[in-house]
């Protein structure tokens, strides 16, 4: 145990037996186990689940920007914060909710374990081919915007082309009108022309 006198007078800390202590630990654990072994109640190592992948979207935004009244009477999965049903658990925030909830405590409440399925040859290359197909889709839709983009800017610059040889067209046909209209005018009160500087004989 602790032995009281220490080897010099200024040394007040107590001594402790630790091969004594060990020998104490060593044969409370011997008697828990024979206890377990006569109730038979060896309780089997518990096989829990690999991980899995979530099959639900995580909302974190539905309760944004809401004001919520909050008294005494108010259910834990009603008060401020995400609620977790599985843990029975409030957390305040979204980073420690998503830290919470790819956490091994609630992994466990899940009956899964944080293990990872080891994945064989063909899975992986199977993996290849969806991702690879997906990126082709992608590039697929992407051209097809592209593509759109491209032909509207094509039909505005036409458009915009034939707006201005519409507008060549009236002014041209303007012009040629007020110089017809001259020359009736001119013709009629009895003139060559108006404003030229030269005189016909």
């Amino acid at each position: 145990m602790a032995s009281g006198s220490g080897s010099s007078k200024n040394d007040f800390r107590r001594k402790w037996d630790k091969d004594e202590y060990e020998h104490l630990a060593q044969k409370r654990l011997a008697e828990e186990r024979d206890r377990e072994r006569r109730d038979g109640k060896t309780a089997p190592p518990v096989k829990r689940d690999l991980l899995r992948h979530r099959d639900y979207k995580v909302d974190l935004e539905s309760k944004l920007g809401k004001t919520i009244v909050i008294t005494k009477t108010t259910p834990q999965s009603e008060m401020g914060g995400y609620y977790c049903n599985v843990c029975d658990c409030v957390v305040k925030d979204s980073i420690n909710f998503l830290d919470h909830i790819n956490g091994k405590k609630h992994q466990r409440n899940l009956g899964m374990s944080m293990r990872v399925e080891r994945s064989s040859l063909d899975q992986v290359k199977k993996r290849f081919e969806v991702n690879k197909k997906k990126m082709e889709e992608k590039q697929k839709e992407y051209d097809f915007e592209e593509r759109m983009k491209e032909l509207r800017e094509e039909e505005e610059k036409a458009k915009a082309y034939k707006k201005e040889k519409q507008k060549e067209r009236k002014r041209r046909a303007e012009d040629d009108v007020d110089l017809e209209e001259d020359d009736e005018m001119a013709a009629v009160m009895g003139f060559s022309g108006f404003g030229s500087s030269k005189k016909s004989h």
